[in-house]
């Protein structure tokens, strides 16, 4: 569902600013090899980025949006996935009370309910709908959540996205509220200009604003930078959801073909037709760079966003899926290699 189209912003009371936060720490370098899973592949050893409040942020997640919607198969193979992914080291796991209406809160935590100390350690972030942002419904949701979860708490809660209609008072101040009874580690938004950053942030007291989650990749990027230089400033972590521009950066539909409606239907404007043959020329032409210095092509997209100091979430709905992203995460190019990305994928030739 594409997320109400927000008003103007309302005009904003004079009030002194909030002391600056100091910026998260960019996540350490280079993940390490760890000892193998029963299936004999290796775990990855996935860093943790320091947040203004709440426990350490993973610096790479898996997003739930597509899986846990559809036949009692796909919910095996959900269930796999969600398996392979902690089997193998990944601790960050997204999802909102909208995914499926429900179901993938309701799959995640019949997951880690099964293995022995994934509850505690799971890393788990979900998100109040757009459509439920009155105090009440705030409340009623996390409540919700909670209880198809199997978790007396979560790590962030998120709004998914702002709803015009409702005031961002109202909603950050029944977040803040769940903050102190300690049912949320810590608040988070997704979607949020720096308009709606800085009046959210207004109605908070005693809590903070830590994470914003928005759609960010090489390819989709400058409408994001200049959120992304406010919360840098402010302390607030960037989730990238679409850290592979919907599997291109992957290398798929580099060589034409077809790509499925449902694909194109949650791709911002990637593949519509006046753009579609620049964004192939400039993916075959990173495929190219990734050749060349013998690194996949996801591990350049991938690093690429930790340099910018974002923590990308990416979507799989097989296992493995989840094997070739963390193989791909396991290879950290250099920093002229991330650079050149950086221009190819600006439409820079030289």
């Amino acid at each position: 569902m594409t997320p109400p189209t927000r008003s103007k912003p309302r005009p904003k009371p004079p009030r002194a600013p909030k002391p600056e936060r100091v910026a998260p720490s960019r996540p350490k370098p280079a993940p390490k090899a760890r000892r193998p899973t029963a299936k004999g592949e290796p775990t990855v050893e996935i860093e943790s980025v320091a947040l203004a409040g709440g426990r350490p942020h993973p610096a790479l997640g898996l997003g739930l949006w597509a899986l846990g919607r559809w036949t009692p198969e796909d919910e095996a193979r959900t269930k796999a996935t969600i398996g392979r992914a902690y089997e193998r080291g990944l601790r960050w796991f997204d999802t909102a009370e909208v995914y499926g209406n429900g179901r993938s809160e309701r799959l995640l935590g019949e997951v880690l309910a099964r293995v022995p100390g994934a509850a505690p350690d799971a890393y788990v972030v979900t998100k109040v709908s757009w459509e439920h942002l009155h105090a009440n419904q705030v409340r009623a949701s996390l409540i919700g959540s909670l209880e198809r979860m199997a978790r007396r708490s979560v790590d962030l809660y998120f709004v998914h996205a702002p709803d015009p209609h409702v005031p961002l008072a109202e909603t950050m101040g029944a977040l803040e509220g769940l903050w102190k009874e300690q049912r949320i580690g810590a608040i988070g938004v997704s979607n949020f200009s720096v308009e709606e950053l800085e009046e959210a942030s207004r109605h908070l007291s005693e809590a903070r604003i830590v994470v914003n989650q928005l759609r960010y990749n090489l390819f989709l990027r400058d409408d994001v930078d200049p959120v992304r230089e406010y919360c840098q400033k402010h302390g607030i972590l960037i989730e990238a959801y679409t850290p592979l521009a919907r599997g291109m950066l992957l290398g798929r539909y580099l060589d034409g073909g077809k790509v499925p409606k449902e694909v194109r239907a949650f791709a911002h404007r990637l593949f519509e037709p006046d753009i579609l043959p620049e964004m192939r020329a400039r993916g075959q032409a990173l495929r190219d760079l990734a050749s060349d210095v013998k690194v996949p092509l996801g591990s350049i997209a991938l690093h690429w966003i930790r340099k910018m100091g974002a923590a990308p979430v990416f979507g799989a709905s097989r296992p493995e899926q989840v094997d070739a992203i963390l193989s791909a995460w396991a290879v950290r190019p250099p920093d002229r290699v991330l650079d050149r990305a950086d221009r190819i994928a600006r439409g820079e030739r030289a």
